[in-house]
């Protein structure tokens, strides 16, 4: 998900998180397979294949499914997924980045086009507003690893960029090429993440209105919704009271 300190409050909105598990489990098993095929199917030797690996246990995705997948692109039979990134606008000139794993380019396009112009929004070209986010290592905790103070020593400690603690949880950022250093250095003191992946911060937030949020909403759910899309960025903030009102 996107903005700032609000990742979850879109999230714990959609309470059909549980019904889409199944399709959740496909999205990361279709990453894991990329990540083995890519380097070693050696989850320790594979940087990549052990933050898919580890996201996939985050959502208690069974020890089989996760071995299949990486058996899958050992046996030589795997699909072949391009990596596709696709940039425009929302509703109330929101920017947002989808990041996709497709083996079919032109159903993907269409189905991501479609679903920002049913919503308010316009598919840009490439690069249309990526320059408007950085390119950072994103890791995440739950409030029940720590107070914010203990987080973020910890966080430091481990080279860590920045941290921001909201009542859900702890969001620390990285540089890009030090996402799997830090990630394994705070597991020594921190635990398991809850997530650890490559992710895409706004470096300035867009306020969206009761309005324009009900729509936008609707439009990262029908992304999401997609088997395609492995992740919706974007650079909103929605307020808890405009969150509240949606329900």
């Amino acid at each position: 998900m996107a903005g700032h300190s609000k990742f979850k409050n879109i999230q714990h909105r959609k309470g059909a998180q549980d019904k889409k598990r199944s399709a959740q489990f496909s999205k990361l098993s279709r990453e894991i397979t990329v990540a083995a095929k890519m380097g070693m199917p050696d989850p320790d030797m594979n940087p990549r294949l052990r933050l898919a690996v580890n996201a996939a246990k985050a959502q208690s995705m069974p020890k089989d499914n996760i071995q299949r997948a990486i058996d899958k692109a050992a046996g030589g039979d795997a699909e072949s997924y391009d990596e596709m990134r696709y940039e425009g606008y929302g509703p109330g000139g929101v920017a947002i980045i989808v990041e996709a794993l497709t083996d079919n380019r032109n159903r993907t396009a269409t189905n991501v086009r479609t679903a920002f112009s049913k919503n308010g929004g316009n598919l840009g070209a490439s690069g249309a507003v990526s320059h408007g986010f950085d390119r950072m290592g994103l890791i995440t905790y739950p409030i029940s690893a720590g107070d914010a103070d203990s987080v973020f020593e910890a966080a430091l400690e481990a080279g860590a960029e920045d941290v921001e603690s909201s009542e859900d949880e702890h969001s620390i950022w990285t540089a890009m090429d030090s996402l799997h250093e830090v990630a394994k250095a705070l597991e020594a003191t921190l635990g398991e993440a809850e997530s650890a992946k490559l992710a895409w911060k706004p470096q300035v937030l867009v306020e969206v209105d009761e309005a324009n949020a009900a729509t936008l909403l609707k439009m990262i759910d029908a992304l999401e919704d997609d088997d395609d899309v492995q992740t919706v960025w974007g650079n909103y903030d929605v307020s808890d009271e405009v969150m509240a009102k949606l329900g």
